[in-house]
């Protein structure tokens, strides 16, 4: 890894204070696999293809990382890349844009996968 990725990923930690996300499960197979560790920051709207994490509905303090696939007023629709193994929008319906913690801009890990999301 380069230094200015270390030093762009630097800036981003100090200046947005970034979330730090473990990826659970196979529902975002090939972009993110299980055991991917991610930062999460805050900012700006969503927009449609950003990778999100979203507080779960049905978990006490679990997080679901999703593609997002629409944005209608307050409302975002998320779905996993890998189908038929995502609980996601196409189960639960549009989610509200304030259960959105951040956006997924950063693999950290594991060694070999780091870099930027896109």
């Amino acid at each position: 890894m380069g230094i200015s990725v270390l030093v762009a990923a630097g800036a981003v930690a100090c200046l947005v204070r970034p979330r730090r996300v473990a990826v659970v499960g196979p529902s975002m197979e090939p972009t993110l696999t299980s055991g991917d560790r991610l930062l999460v920051v805050r900012r700006g709207a969503p927009r449609v293809g950003d990778i999100v994490a979203v507080r779960d509905r049905g978990g006490a303090g679990r997080l679901l990382v999703k593609r997002v696939v629409s944005v209608v007023g307050d409302e975002i629709g998320i779905e996993g890349d890998n189908a038929p193994w995502s609980t996601d929008s196409r189960d639960f319906g549009p989610v509200d844009r304030r259960a959105v913690v951040g956006r997924a801009v950063y693999r950290y890990g594991p060694p070999g996968r780091s870099g930027p999301l896109r």
